[in-house]
């Protein structure tokens, strides 16, 4: 269903054209007038020599995806404030990382984060164990990432699913393919400023809408929507303290300092100082983003409620996903404002399918092909393979989007459960290796896998389990909508990125 009344102009498609076009030509100079990626050092690491603002703002945003600009506004919109308290979580992630993984990795200056469990357990089948996990979640995660704000757009804008997936399949695969890493690093940052302006945009016109701070803060806290702390240890509760926060900073731990994707760009800088303090500033980011958008979550309640309506229970949206697009389009109906805020989505899953295709190519390469294949073939060669690699994983995520689209949600649900699942036995082994002397290969191999398959198995019949309803209201006295009963039961909704799927 479409939003009434909203359509799309010439100066939405020329913002949204251009945001695209700025992101691959960032790829064309890189190819042809930076270094020109003749090695496969500069590729994939940039020649080890970028800069740390550069590198800190795209780690951020490689997991700060479209996802996090739809989820979280709506996570915040059904349940609450409770889930600012993710943010605390994740900060108390980058300092961990910071402090024990970062010194781990960086002076071992391997491209692979994995090379580091074949030297360790001096096995290459637990360096595989660990490759093998990390390339079927990734691949898995960037067509969640392209699929989850495409469906979303499609619902409420109009446009074509499809158009969506090949879009960030294509231009992300462009340009980490011609410019290599310093592209996706100077591209993320480009579209950082994309996505925070299009996050304001919406902050600052909503909390006008409806009155100011003040006025939202007011309404979200008449209506029982102001709760942090919850230390209920019950399991089945949606949100509370323990998982929020405890389970958050561990998990992501692994994100912040072990990945690929960061281990990656932070042994780029020249520096173990830089390295860490690429790591460090995340704080910033973190809590200027959960910020902006726990805040259009909280602003857009408010909204709503002042109307008198929930676009839910009036079925002017059939997932919660798609109430933060429904807004920006009923409020910012400015021209050029709707393009904004497609190309801020865009901009989210091009950063993170780009970080996850150079990620790929680097492991596949370091980890698979180069023992047999690195002494037979030239430089050039080897370059040209790590090339193919990115358009071969760039083909393989838009494939999972597709096929994502006719399994249906909940084998979309089960994608993202095996992508958190596969997050938990990888920083199992970095953990046994790094701080258990008397661990064997054996060890690693045998809980890595074992580590995937119980949780995932959990994740899955935990999707069985109702769990305890919140318990909070909405605003529905003032819609009119015949013969229809009044349900509080929501769609999934994906709060964080990668953070959603790591719960």
């Amino acid at each position: 269903m479409v939003s009434e009344g909203v359509v799309f102009g010439a100066a939405d498609y020329v913002v949204f054209a251009l945001v695209l076009a700025v992101s691959a030509a960032i790829g064309v100079f890189y190819a042809f007038w930076g270094n020109r990626q003749k090695t496969t050092g500069e590729f994939l690491m940039g020649g080890r020599d970028m800069k740390i603002v550069p590198v800190a703002i795209s780690i951020l945003v490689s997991f700060m995806s479209a996802i996090l600009i739809l989820g979280t506004p709506a996570e915040m919109y059904r349940e609450g404030t409770q889930y600012y308290l993710y943010t605390f979580g994740l900060i108390g992630a980058i300092v961990i990382s910071a402090v024990l993984y970062v010194p781990l990795l960086y002076p071992l200056k391997y491209t692979s984060s994995f090379e580091y469990l074949e030297k360790r357990f001096n096995s290459r089948a637990a360096r595989l164990t660990g490759t093998g996990m990390m390339i079927v979640k990734q691949v898995t995660y960037m067509g969640v990432v392209s699929l989850a704000p495409s469906t979303a757009l499609e619902a409420v804008t109009g446009f074509p699913t499809w158009a969506t997936i090949i879009t960030v399949g294509l231009v992300s695969t462009f340009y980490t393919c011609l410019g290599g890493m310093k592209a996706v690093v100077w591209a993320d940052v480009f579209q950082s400023v994309v996505m925070l302006a299009g996050i304001l945009a919406i902050i600052v016109r909503g909390a006008y809408v409806v009155g100011g701070l003040g006025e939202v803060w007011r309404v979200n806290e008449e209506w029982g929507r102001i709760q942090f702390f919850d230390f209920d240890p019950d399991p089945t509760v949606r949100q509370s303290f323990w998982s929020l926060v405890i389970g958050t900073a561990i998990t992501w731990s692994y994100t912040y300092g072990l990945s690929q994707v960061t281990a990656q760009r932070y042994s780029m800088l020249p520096t173990l100082q830089q390295a860490r303090l690429s790591v460090i500033l995340n704080i910033v980011g973190v809590i200027l983003l959960m910020t902006s958008v726990c805040l259009a979550g909280i602003i857009m309640f408010a909204y709503y409620a002042k109307k008198g309506c929930d676009p839910l229970f009036a079925k002017k949206v059939s997932n919660a996903n798609q109430l933060m697009a429904y807004f920006v389009l009923e409020v910012l109906g400015y021209p050029g404002v709707p393009g904004l805020f497609i190309a801020c989505l865009f901009c989210g899953a091009l950063s993170t399918m780009s970080s996850s295709l150079s990620a790929l190519a680097a492991v596949f390469w370091e980890d698979v092909l180069k023992p047999p294949l690195g002494d037979k073939l030239t430089e050039a060669q080897k370059t040209l393979t790590t090339k193919l690699l990115v358009l071969v994983f760039g083909g393989a995520g838009i494939g999972v989007s597709f096929l994502t689209i006719h399994l249906g949600g909940t084998i979309l649900q089960v994608c993202l459960s095996f992508t958190g699942a596969a997050a938990g036995p990888l920083l199992g082994m970095f953990i046994l290796g790094a701080f258990f002397p008397w661990s064997n290969w054996l060890g690693a191999v045998v809980g890595g896998v074992l580590g995937l398959v119980f949780p995932l198995w959990i994740s899955i019949g935990a999707y069985t389990v109702v769990g305890t309803p919140s318990g909070l209201e909405y605003p529905t006295h003032n819609c009119s909508i015949p013969n229809i009963t009044m349900t509080t039961t929501m769609s999934t909704v994906m709060p964080t990125d990668e953070a959603a799927v790591q719960q």
